[in-house]
């Protein structure tokens, strides 16, 4: 039979996805299953997003610009002036999702074999990315003793090649929940002029920073302004991951004109879920706010709650809704199928994401895994209770040493 290719033989499978079967099987033995395993919100969607399709006027469901409405970009320009940023409307491209956002990205500023530094753990689809735009992901390592706070300038320096194109990061990050300081930005920044390199930052999870600290973006940082490309997206904002919809953003007109070719090549963006997703500019700023107190009352359960358990050790972030925690396992991908095959209390079992596959490097991040507090509170206190009781018995757990 015809070969498949050696890019999609290494295109890897999600690590947050790929336990399905065996939820599946647990669902089917009549188990319910919290699932801490996937950022999907359990947060309601803005009402404004859904009362906007439904009473649209339109006859034919059209194309809509290459880059997007004007209309919703021009929304889009008015949101980033509130948080501080200001652009234009011919300095973003509304895109399907924020993955297309990372494609274009990728794709206009490296060739094939090109290098992309990223600080890992990261959000697990970048391998991906990288594969299908031909360009290596290069990691570089943040520990969880550190809280995963950014790895030493020094360890990105030694890194860089004559085919670095790129620094990448997510902040506040997935799956870590961490959020870059202003010093560490600067210091990145400082790294990206010396080399000549862009700086991507992926900052969906911009609103959701805790605990009085402040969300910095790239687009603010005076003197990157040929550097920085942003990746956006509504789907966790406004809890509207089905929606699609994301934006890649750059005051570096070149790198613009050359992702708008990229945007017409596929045509355009969905044209309902802009209706939704600019109808969703509307939300207030008292919308976040209850989303902010909410998460950071999740977070307090579900990390105090692990670190309660003996052996656990979970940092506590200070953005986002994912924490990473090192269990006391002999493999956190067999302790999270065991969870969904084999355990249960009181019918119910938890599906949670093994951080390997976070990781690009070879054996890193084999007890650890990440899991999101995007459940309600008393799922999340069951969740936590489920765990202390499944480490007890899990064969494989190093307690019993």
């Amino acid at each position: 039979m015809p070969a498949i290719s050696i890019k999609g033989l290494t295109m890897p499978e999600s690590p947050i996805r790929k336990l399905v079967p065996f939820a599946e099987g647990a669902k089917a033995k009549g188990r319910e299953v919290y699932h801490l395993n996937i950022g999907q919100p359990d947060i309601e969607t803005p009402p404004a997003a859904f009362e906007a399709i439904k009473n649209s006027s339109l006859k034919v469901l059209e194309y809509s610009h290459s880059a997007g409405f004007p209309s919703y970009r021009l929304g889009l320009v008015d949101y980033y002036a509130k948080v501080g940023i200001n652009i234009t409307e011919d300095d973003l491209i509304v895109t399907t999702g924020g993955s297309e956002a990372i494609l274009f990205a990728l794709n206009s500023i490296a060739d094939p074999d090109d290098e992309i530094i990223i600080p890992e753990p990261f959000y697990a689809n970048y391998n991906g990315f990288g594969i299908s735009a031909g360009v290596s992901v290069v990691p570089v390592t943040s520990r969880l003793v550190d809280e995963f706070a950014l790895p030493p300038i020094a360890d990105f320096e030694s890194l860089i090649t004559d085919r670095t194109k790129a620094i990448m990061i997510c902040n506040p990050g997935n799956p870590t929940g961490y959020l870059y300081t202003r010093e560490e930005l600067e210091q990145l920044k400082e790294l990206a002029l010396k080399h000549d390199l862009y700086l991507i930052a992926d900052e969906v999870y911009r609103e959701f920073a805790y605990d009085d600290a402040e969300h910095i973006s790239i687009l603010s940082l005076d003197g990157l302004e040929e550097h920085a490309i942003v990746i956006d997206s509504v789907s966790k904002r406004y809890s509207m991951c089905g929606a699609r919809i994301g934006a890649i953003v750059s005051r570096n007109k070149q790198v613009m004109a050359t992702a708008m070719k990229f945007a017409q090549a596929r045509l355009s963006p969905p044209t309902l879920a802009q209706i939704a997703s600019e109808a969703a500019l509307t939300t207030g700023p008292e919308y976040f706010t209850n989303v902010r107190q909410e998460y950071v009352k999740r977070r307090d359960i579900l990390v105090d709650g692990l670190n309660s358990i003996e052996g656990v050790y979970c940092p506590k972030p200070k953005g986002a809704f994912y924490a990473v925690a090192s269990l006391p396992v002999d493999s956190a991908e067999r302790f999270a199928q065991w969870l969904l095959s084999t355990f249960e209390k009181d019918g119910h079992t938890v599906m949670i994401a093994p951080a390997e596959g976070f990781y690009a490097t070879p054996g890193m991040g084999l007890n650890q895994v990440r899991l999101a507090y995007v459940l309600n509170q008393d799922a999340l206190k069951a969740s936590v209770e489920i765990i202390r009781e499944a480490l007890r018995e899990y064969p494989g757990s190093l307690l019993h040493e």
